[in-house]
């Protein structure tokens, strides 16, 4: 693997992310690198400044933490850097690395990709679309927090992505999956039987689309504790007689209540209505995603003016 090459270029440019740090109030500066790099130096360079270092995988991050640097594990080679670019800083929040209310200087390679050649500031609190890590680890206790904060995370896109332009409400019941199993039956056809368990595996990129897909079916999406969907379009069998919700809550939200509170598991919905994501732990709402807190990040792009283009002429009234 090629080391990552401290040119003049990128010298430069970090030395300008750390002194907006300061400039502009940014909590810190997160690096997008393809490669490892001299992390001492990195270090060095950065001074007291805080530095996030984001890569695609473990490899390129070896090092980084032993000298003082933090890390943030991306897996999406394939994806556009705009892609990377919003996990990255959405890792770091969910790893309390930055506060949701902060900025953040990041630079990446925007143009050339053997070169760091860009650089950009965010304001997390206007475009943070993501519940903290110090939300979910409320709900750690019944399920492990990587495996919620991956159903989370989809059933936002599902929320704000909808699928063929319509939105779609959807349910996902994640861990005690035996029990959860037990307390329902199918509505139908099961689109995820029959496959191999790692191609049922929501750590997967491909798997999380195909989810996406199915999730405009009727009935529940089983999660087990480890990220394996383990059903799909389950109708979920038990009484809501003890749960109190507020007004205006559907079927599905009723049931998701129910069954967090017959199990040991933790019920998402997502509301077709408005895309609000709530989460569920024993009949009750204990965390809800309000529509606002969701849209797209909106970066502070380059400095640079477009080409000219030519007003189209408006076609002629025809008699």
């Amino acid at each position: 693997m090629q080391a990552f090459p401290f040119t003049e270029q990128f010298k430069n440019l970090f030395h300008l992310a750390v002194q907006m740090t300061e400039s502009a109030g940014a909590e810190g500066v997160i690096v997008l690198l393809d490669g490892p790099a001299d992390w001492t130096r990195l270090k060095t360079m950065a001074g007291p400044a805080k530095v996030i270092v984001a890569a695609d995988t473990a490899d390129i991050l070896a090092g980084a933490k032993d000298v003082g640097l933090h890390t943030v594990h991306l897996d999406m080679s394939e994806s556009p850097i705009y892609e990377r670019l919003t996990q990255s800083v959405l890792e770091a929040v969910a790893d309390d690395l930055l506060s949701p209310g902060s900025s953040v200087v990041v630079l990446y390679s925007g143009f050339d990709a053997d070169d760091v050649d860009s650089m950009s500031v965010i304001n997390l609190d206007e475009h943070l679309n993501r519940l903290t890590g110090h939300d979910l680890r409320q709900l750690e206790t019944r399920v492990p927090l990587d495996t919620l904060k991956i159903v989370v995370d989809l059933a936002v896109e599902i929320g704000r992505e909808g699928r063929e332009g319509k939105p779609v409400g959807t349910l996902f019941v994640v861990g005690d999956s035996r029990k959860v199993l037990a307390c329902s039956r199918p509505v139908g056809f099961d689109p995820v039987r029959g496959y191999h368990r790692k191609d049922r595996n929501l750590s997967d990129s491909r798997v999380r689309e195909g989810i996406k897909e199915i999730a405009q079916m009727d009935g529940a999406i089983v999660v087990s504790a480890d990220g394996v969907v383990e059903a799909a379009c389950r109708y979920l069998d038990c009484s809501a007689a003890d749960v109190t919700l507020s007004k205006g809550l559907g079927a599905r939200h009723w049931a998701a209540a129910a069954i967090s509170r017959a199990t040991n598991a933790v019920s998402v919905t997502v509301s077709q209505s408005n895309g609000t994501v709530r989460i569920f732990h024993n009949g009750e709402v204990v965390l809800r995603i309000e529509p606002s807190l969701r849209r797209p990040m909106v970066w502070r792009a380059f400095e640079h003016e477009p080409p000219a283009t030519e007003p189209k002429p408006k076609p002629k009234d025809e008699g």
